[in-house]
């Protein structure tokens, strides 16, 4: 698109807002994000979104599903041609996506791609997977005397391997988050075995924060098994760090003898 000058004059102008839904209870939404969704025309959602949050739309809002699991064919190209399309022709597109939109979540391609058509933008947070599911599970990601920071891993980057900052990260005492690693469990055991990290205190979380929570806890050699034993699959968030150890005391006490687990 280009020569869009003249619809600089349109009203309302051509909006993008990137919301961040939170992590899945559909209560952790902002108050700013349900603002945004009362205000807007169109809405563009992903898969992990509790359908509730769409009735704070007006009802005349469109609302359109851009979900990304295996099987849908809904591009990020795709994705950001409606955001532009659905601006110059309804006025403020809303863009919710679950968890956090800055963390792992693509917003930031998204808002660059709108303003390069000249849409206003803006950005609200949301609270993300990586912190809110490892509260629910009672696990802090920091705490004094345990540690002292946490790292937030990519499990699969672009090209679909795991990130190198895993290997880093064991190297430290901070409390290790990984986001979309269900599929590389395995490769993670054996990389925790390769640094003597083998016993560190692991835990699985499906479906965080939700009324479908399910948490596996058990060491990192057994990461594979953990998820097998509790029937874990995606969206799952793994936590590698001492601070495990507050899920479940009774279970950590036997963590060097078997893979346990907790519903």
């Amino acid at each position: 698109m280009t020569g869009l000058e003249h619809f600089n004059t349109l009203d309302p102008k051509p909006k993008l807002t990137v919301v961040g839904a939170g992590p899945g209870d559909p209560d952790l939404i902002t108050l700013k994000a349900i603002k945004a969704l009362k205000d807007a025309d169109v809405v563009l959602y992903d898969a992990l979104i509790d359908n509730e949050l769409l009735d704070y739309c007006k009802p005349d809002t469109e609302k359109i599903y851009v979900g990304k699991r295996p099987g849908e064919s809904h591009s990020q190209d795709a994705i950001n041609f409606l955001i532009v399309e659905k601006a110059y022709m309804y006025g403020h597109v809303v863009r919710l996506k679950g968890g956090d939109p800055f963390i792992f979540g693509r917003g930031m391609e998204e808002i660059e791609y709108a303003k390069g058509f000249g849409l206003e933008t803006a950005y609200i947070p949301g609270i993300s997977s990586s912190v809110a599911a490892a509260g629910y599970a009672n696990i802090p990601l920091t705490t004094r005397g345990v540690s002292e920071s946490f790292w937030v891993i990519t499990g699969t980057k672009t090209d679909g391997s795991l990130s190198k900052d895993l290997e880093m990260a064991l190297q430290t005492s901070a409390t290790i988050v990984v986001l979309m690693g269900m599929n590389k469990l395995s490769q993670m055991a054996e990389i925790c075995k390769a640094i003597g990290k083998e016993n560190l205190p692991v835990a699985i979380i499906q479906n965080g924060t939700t009324n479908q929570q399910k948490v596996g806890i058990g060491v990192a050699k057994d990461l594979k098994e953990i998820a097998e034993n509790n029937q874990l699959s995606n969206p799952a968030v793994i936590i590698l760090g001492e601070v495990v150890k507050y899920a479940n005391l009774t279970e950590l006490s036997a963590l060097s003898k078997n893979a346990g687990g907790n519903q």
